[in-house]
């Protein structure tokens, strides 16, 4: 049985649906990522399963036990926000310990406690200071000490890194998947940022619209996406997407027109969309790290709109014949102007194809 297990979950307020018939399962020790747009319900969805927000339907079970209508205290799970929300006139050490003492922990066994976090988030020398002396990323580790010393069964983290610059968000991420390598504790982590997901997850739940659009591993979201939206949200940068029409089908696969291909393109059928005829419109997905300025296979031709220098890389800008934008990450440093042609190659065997519905083919 699943660690934590969310049944045909739902939430509305009022008339309006924000959550509609999840199902989730963690196993324990699982370190799950809910990942999506903004306004997709994945903070309702981690709020449900803390006890802070009311669950419409369904229910959430905790180690087995179901957990529905238990109150938050008694859910033995810790939640990390995005606000610090630190006590401001207490030190590190009292701020860490204040879960404890209003739990009337002895001294003794709150001391040893407040040590063991401290030593597991590298903040001995720390404890004695005060919030507005310590940066962002010693803010986020003295509310994640917090969390720590109740032994939860659960970590919720909504967004913990959301206030943090490039530099912190980083090392963050590197010190959270050391932390759960150490506890073995299931952890359940919302973003928006798929570069958060895809490092941190063992498994990526992929949130739109309140409705779950695929669950894996970060791997296999990246190489088999259900659809263009899962295809377009994870990997950086964004996959490209061409509109283009069917010329033939098998058993085995497709092949496909497009007025920027230099030929008809032969892609591999992998998914189980419903059965294509001649004609058909079709959308080609080519992620930019995929795509050549030299090399062989099948080519595309373009016209250079934009170059960003990345420093060892560069991303390129170019649109087709029809006006749509096509990036491209290049090794080196190869500005191309305004409007010079060029065309670029990949391996068909790394293409994607989706249908007029934008499912996976």
């Amino acid at each position: 049985m699943s660690y934590l297990r969310l049944e045909r979950i739902e939430k509305r307020f009022g008339p309006v649906s924000i959550i509609r018939g999840v199902d989730i399962a963690a196993e324990k020790g699982e370190f799950v990522v809910f990942v999506g747009p903004s306004g997709c319900g994945k903070s309702t969805l981690l709020r449900m399963i803390a006890g802070l927000e009311e669950v419409s339907g369904g229910d959430v079970y905790i180690d087995g036990a179901r957990v529905t209508q238990t109150e938050p205290a008694k859910r033995q799970v810790s939640m990390v926000f995005q606000s610090y929300a630190l006590f401001p006139h207490m030190s590190v050490r009292e701020n860490i310990a204040f879960g404890l003492k209003m739990a009337k922990v002895p001294r003794a066994e709150i001391d040893r406690q407040v040590a063991e976090a401290a030593r597991i988030l590298q903040m001995e020398p720390l404890l004695d200071r005060r919030p507005r002396q310590l940066s962002g990323g010693q803010r986020q580790r003295v509310a994640i000490g917090r969390a720590i010393v109740r032994h939860p069964k659960l970590f919720l983290f909504d967004e913990p890194l959301s206030n943090l610059d490039a530099e912190l968000r980083a090392q963050m991420r590197v010190e959270i998947a050391r932390l759960h390598r150490e506890l073995g504790v299931t952890m359940v982590y919302v973003t928006h940022d798929q570069v958060e997901a895809m490092t941190l997850a063992d498994r990526i739940v992929v949130l739109r619209g309140g409705v779950v659009e695929q669950i894996g591993a970060p791997q296999d979201l990246y190489d088999r996406p259900a659809n263009t939206f899962v295809a377009g949200f994870i990997g950086s940068p964004k996959m490209n997407f061409l509109k283009g029409r069917l010329e033939s089908a098998d058993a085995a696969g497709v092949t496909v027109g497009h007025p920027a291909l230099a030929a008809p393109l032969r892609v591999a059928r992998h998914g189980t969309a419903a059965a294509l005829v001649p004609g058909a419109e079709v959308t080609l997905g080519l992620r930019p790290e995929h795509l050549a300025l030299e090399g062989g296979g099948a080519r595309i031709g373009l016209t250079a709109d934009l170059s960003e220098s990345l420093g060892g890389s560069t991303l390129i800008h170019g649109q087709t014949r029809t006006g749509e934008t096509v990036s491209l990450q290049v090794p080196g440093r190869r500005m191309l102007g305004k409007g010079e042609t060029f065309s670029v190659g990949f391996d068909p065997a790394q293409a994607y194809l989706f249908d007029a519905d934008g499912r996976a083919l």
